[in-house]
C-alpha cells in the first residue's frame, strides 16, 4: 500500500479511474478493474482476474486466479471463488448481434464456488452455499447447499464453516 490509497494494486495490474476499490483489498499480477466496478474493502483478486464496469465484488471476498466478474455479476461479503470459475451474463450470446440482455448472478456471503466451476447467468447461489470443482450451474442454489456435477445437483448441506452436516434431500433443521 502507498500514501496515495488505502489498497495495493501490483505494478502489473490495470485498475482503471472510475472503479471503486475499498481499504485493504489487495489486486495481484495483470487483473484488470474496469471503470465502474465495486470492489469491497478487504477483498483479495488474485492473478489474471477481470472485474467489469457493474460487477460487484464484496468485502473480504477471494477471487483466485484466471476469473472474470462480468457486468452483471455481484458476489457478496466473504465469497470464495476457486481458480478459473467462469462466470456467464448472456443467456443468448452471438457474436454477430449488437444488442444482448445482462441476466443477473448473485452470489450472497459466505457461498463457496470450486475451481473451475461454470455459473450460467440469472442465478442467485445462497449463502453459505458451496459448489463443487468443476460443476456446472444452472439453477439458483439454496443457502447452505452443496451440489456438484453437471448440471449440478443437490448432495447435501453444510454448515456456515463449510462441513458437510447431511447428505439428506431435506434441508436440516437449523440451517
Amino acid at each position: 500500500m502507498d500514501s496515495e490509497r488505502d489498497w495495493y494494486a501490483h505494478d502489473t495490474a490495470t485498475v482503471e479511474d472510475g472503479a471503486h476499490i475499498g481499504a485493504g483489498a489487495r489486486i495481484w499480477h495483470h487483473a484488470h478493474i474496469r471503470s465502474g466496478a465495486r470492489i469491497g474493502a478487504g477483498a483479495n483478486l488474485g492473478k489474471n482476474t477481470y472485474v467489469d464496469d457493474g460487477a460487484v465484488v464484496g468485502e473480504r471476498t477471494k477471487v483466485q486466479n484466471n476469473v472474470s466478474v462480468y457486468t452483471g455479476v455481484t458476489l457478496g461479503d466473504d465469497v470464495f471463488v476457486g481458480p478459473s470459475v467462469v462466470f456467464t451474463n448472456d443467456l443468448f450470446p452471438r457474436a454477430f448481434l449488437t444488442t444482448w440482455e445482462v441476466h443477473p448472478t448473485v452470489v450472497a456471503n459466505g457461498a463457496s464456488l470450486g475451481a473451475n466451476s461454470t455459473i450460467v447467468c440469472g442465478i442467485t447461489i445462497g449463502s453459505h452455499a458451496m459448489i463443487g470443482a468443476g460443476s456446472v450451474v444452472t439453477r439458483d442454489v439454496q443457502a447452505n447447499e452443496l451440489v456438484v456435477g453437471n448440471p449440478a445437483r443437490r448432495v447435501g448441506w453444510v454448515d456456515r464453516d463449510g462441513q458437510v452436516v447431511s447428505h439428506d434431500h431435506q434441508r436440516p433443521e437449523g440451517l
